[in-house]
């Protein structure tokens, strides 16, 4: 069986990727501008077909570069994938498999392993590759991979330890927060981040930009809230006011620093990338007593915590102007393992030891198809907020195979995979396990074998459990 089969490279239109920059030899070493959303699900920005959510400089980013639409968070939640944004390496890798500090109960059929739950300094990061080439760097706003979120405990794990020469941390807002003056920082991530643009025009600069928008709390304007609820497609499970002004906000910041680059004629030396750490949330929430869903995830199945798809399918953009055409499509399968090789590629360095992703340079500059392979998902734990149990996943090409810790571990008389063709089934409502029982095989015996390789730590039965 051949268990790597991969997507067709470009999307119907688009038949080559190599343009008029694509001879260009004065932008070796762009300044780069990395903004990363929270909970964004696939669907959920006009980019990506949503006609309710109005993200004007997300659509632009990619109009005027490549949108990728098989890229995936290596994990259904934060910390993790942040941690492989980062390094390049699996979460199962680095044993940092969960949110910080993730579920302290341990009431279940299994319980969990004693899994790292920061960062480690010793780990090389996006800060430190681009310190060392003499950028100028910056993090503004989410971190969520030291040892708490933020405050003093945070500080021996923060930016400032991991390469980042400027920096700012946020948390998410509690309900002593101001609904009505941007609860979620948004507009302090921007401005703060054109202030840092302006004051290293002149210098090559490495920024990002860690939104916690759209992540819960829902909270913003009343006035604009009433506004969007006014609209008809509200009432459809997928759309969700709150939500829609939070990243409207979001939005508007993201041009602010598109503004900025392109008044300071830094455009054409400027290297974008767009991108969300998880799917987005999909269970129900009660707001002002009045019981509805943060927004389902449609056409993708469950969300954030999950790993079907709508907790791992991310939006990904990608411009480079000069270097990448415009209006480019990528069904290429991607994931956040991918940015620490990539930025190693352009800045002339040999990627770490044990980095997990691939470098995407080659393929945005010319279509250069990337070699093939599968990816792989482990989650040891059980996520509170959302239901998920412990579990892993594998996708190889088209197909992608689920399996759910409790009942292999527990050789319980449950089905212990399920197995998706999501060429012809993205929204995973038909379970093939059993008419394709020689394939799930082969696939969950990969599934372990990657275990094994990367030292991913597993789940074990609980003798306390009743």
């Amino acid at each position: 069986m051949d268990n790597k089969l991969s997507f067709p490279l470009l999307a119907l239109g688009v038949s080559v990727m190599i343009g008029s920059g694509c001879s260009k030899e004065n932008n070796q070493n762009p300044n780069v501008i990395f903004i990363i959303a929270d909970d964004l699900g696939w669907a959920q920005s006009g980019a990506y077909g949503s006609e309710y959510y109005h993200t004007p400089n997300i659509d632009r980013l990619a109009e005027e570069g490549i949108k990728f639409t098989n890229a995936y968070s290596a994990a259904a939640m934060c910390s993790p994938t942040r941690g492989s944004i980062m390094t390049g390496k699996y979460p199962a890798r680095l044993h940092l498999t969960d949110f910080i500090p993730g579920n302290q109960n341990d009431h279940y059929p299994l319980s969990e392993p004693d899994w790292q739950k920061y960062l480690p300094l010793d780990e090389v990061t996006l800060g430190n590759l681009f310190s060392e080439k003499g950028y100028r760097t910056a993090f503004f706003g989410k971190w969520h991979i030291s040892k708490a979120k933020f405050g003093p405990e945070s500080l021996s794990h923060n930016p400032d330890k991991q390469g980042f020469d400027q920096h700012f941390i946020i948390d998410k807002p509690d309900s002593t927060f101001d609904p009505e003056h941007d609860p979620h920082s948004s507009d302090s991530i921007g401005n703060t981040s054109v202030k840092f643009i302006r004051e290293n025009a002149t210098n090559p600069f490495f920024l990002v930009m860690s939104f916690s928008a759209i992540h819960d709390p829902l909270m913003e304007s009343a006035d604009s809230i009433a506004k969007w609820r006014s609209l008809p497609a509200t009432e459809e499970p997928e759309n969700n006011a709150i939500i829609a002004v939070m990243l409207a906000r979001l939005d508007r910041n993201i041009g602010k620093v598109l503004d900025e680059v392109e008044k300071l004629n830094l455009t054409q030396e400027t290297l974008v990338v767009f991108y969300s750490d998880n799917g987005g949330r999909h269970d129900r929430i009660v707001v002002h007593n009045e019981e509805r869903g943060r927004a389902w995830q449609t056409p993708l199945r469950m969300g954030k915590g999950w790993l079907y798809e709508g907790g791992i399918r991310v939006p990904l953009v990608i411009k480079w102007p000069g270097v990448i055409d415009n209006g480019l499509v990528s069904n290429e399968i991607v994931s956040s393992n991918d940015f620490m090789p990539t930025f190693s590629e352009l800045l002339g360095r040999e990627p770490e030891p044990d980095v997990d992703g691939v470098s995407l340079l080659q393929h945005v500059k010319s279509g250069e198809a990337l070699p093939e392979r599968n990816h792989y998902w482990h989650y040891p734990h059980y996520h509170f907020g959302s239901g998920m149990v412990p579990a892993g996943a594998i996708r190889s090409g088209k197909w992608k195979l689920i399996e759910w810790y409790e009942n292999s571990i527990l050789e319980s008389d449950e089905p212990a995979y399920e197995l998706y063709d999501l060429e012809n089934d993205i929204g995973e409502s038909l379970n093939l396990a059993d008419s394709k029982t020689e394939l799930t095989m082969e696939l969950a015996e990969e599934l372990r074998r990657w275990r094994k390789e990367v030292n991913a730590q597993m789940p074990v039965p609980n003798p306390d459990y009743k």
